[in-house]
């Protein structure tokens, strides 16, 4: 075959075959296709886009690039489920989640990524607990997973590895928007991750990478068929992201409320219902509950006994981290030197939050990154969000920043009261928020 008339069939609009998708990546694979011929490639899928089979053929083979994890080999007699999100401000979902769902009888064995751009990462929170590793070896991997239930780390280089050079040539050829590359990239991964199941968490909204609730629709319903296809049932939710996502945005903040979620002190509803949504997704696909209702209840259960919170921090202390660390996080967690109300500065009602304005607004106080290979301050963030419709006077709070000094605050006030828009004090506000999940995505195909 020649990698030319492979792209020059998808630039006409045609449908390539399983061979021939199996040929281009394994030209990625092992560098004989060039990345310039990589990029007429995902230029001309950008505008013609794949079918479904096409998709699953894609994602397969990209799977198949490198390493696949076989859970039953490593011990596992469980089984074995993960979730993804398309990525939010302040999302701290995952460190909930998977303890939820680990208490329950399901492993978890949770492969993250870091932030970039205005979005968080899962793993970033975790590097913000002292000791705690990311990157364990394969062996202590699949033992924590299977003594724990849980075990939440850093994806291997040797995971999908045709996707990390596809990926970033999309990056800096303008192809990163596609659905069917998007869907083939995060599929390859956690695939490759050896599931029975999988649930995801497709957001939508200002702060979201899919702003467009019908595109976010889309994506959902493309990972949903193209999952299926591959032998591993998957479902999805739609969530919102118009807002940020609980109470805090910053890396050991977001921690802390996740500790405070797990012990029952705290639990921001939005969150809550996001959360509980997904593990009743997640219990139910891998029957170890009857149906999603059932689900439901278990993770209730899970969460109000304290059994999840033990998971956490069992699974914190089995990975390095402080065997203390649940009773006692403020002593452990890196806490910014200064704190202070950020005010809304003029009456009226809160009409809406840019959320992505927000996780830029993080990235400014170096708590997040714009490039992999920044360093990012764990400390430092947002605390005490003002919620949508809420009236305000010139003094009332619109969250709390935690910072290094006055100038990161003045910083952050000037982009905090850009993100938060106040209208007329005398003009009633429709929050037009609905539910935090606002739709579930299944397969049509069985």
């Amino acid at each position: 075959m020649l990698p030319q008339e492979i792209i020059r069939r998808k630039r006409e609009g045609d449908v390539l075959s399983d061979a021939e998708i199996a040929f281009f990546v394994q030209g990625i694979t092992d560098d004989s296709i060039s990345e310039g011929q990589i990029a007429a490639l995902a230029m001309a899928i950008f505008f013609q886009g794949m079918t479904m089979d096409e998709r699953a053929a894609l994602t397969r083979n990209m799977r198949d690039s490198g390493t696949v994890l076989d859970w039953k080999k490593l011990g596992l007699e469980g089984p074995v489920v993960d979730k993804h999100s398309t990525g939010g401000v302040g999302d701290k979902v995952s460190l909930m989640l998977g303890p939820i769902v680990g208490a329950c009888g399901a492993f978890v064995p949770m492969i993250s990524g870091r932030g970039l751009g205005h979005t968080g990462g899962t793993l970033d929170k975790f590097d913000s607990i002292p000791g705690y590793r990311t990157t364990p070896d394969l062996a202590e991997f699949a033992r924590v997973t299977r003594e724990v239930g849980c075990a939440i780390i850093g994806q291997t280089a040797d995971l999908a590895p045709a996707d990390k050079r596809f990926y970033g040539i999309r990056d800096v050829t303008a192809t990163v928007e596609s659905i069917p590359l998007i869907t083939a990239s995060i599929l390859s991964k956690k695939l490759a991750a050896g599931l029975d199941a999988l649930v995801m968490d497709v957001k939508f909204g200002s702060g979201a990478f899919m702003e467009n609730y019908d595109r976010a629709r889309q994506l959902a319903t493309s990972i949903t068929e193209v999952a299926v296809r591959n032998g591993v049932p998957t479902t999805a939710l739609l969530t919102d992201m118009d807002q940020v996502l609980g109470d805090t945005v910053g890396n050991a903040l977001e921690v802390k409320e996740a500790v405070a979620f797990l012990k029952g002190s705290h639990q921001e509803k939005r969150v809550y219902d996001v959360t509980l949504a997904l593990a009743a997704e997640m219990l139910a696909l891998t029957r170890v509950a009857n149906d999603v209702a059932h689900g439901l209840q278990m993770a209730r259960d899970a969460l109000d006994s304290g059994a999840a919170a033990e998971v956490f921090g069992k699974m914190v202390a089995e990975l390095g981290g402080p065997v203390d660390f649940m009773n006692n996080p403020d002593r452990h967690l890196e806490q910014a030197p200064m704190s202070a109300e950020i005010t809304a500065a003029k009456t009226g009602h809160v009409v809406s939050m840019d959320a992505r304005k927000v996780g830029l607004a993080l990235v400014a106080l170096k708590g997040g990154r714009t490039r992999a290979d920044q360093k990012i301050d764990f400390a430092v963030g947002f605390t005490d969000f003002i919620k949508v419709g809420q009236a305000v006077s010139a003094a009332t709070p619109l969250c709390v920043a935690h910072v290094r000094d006055e100038n990161q605050l003045a910083q952050a006030t000037q982009l905090l009261r850009e993100a938060i828009v106040i209208g007329e004090p005398d003009v009633a506000v429709d929050t037009g928020q609905g539910p935090a999940v606002r739709e579930r995505i299944v397969a049509t195909i069985k």
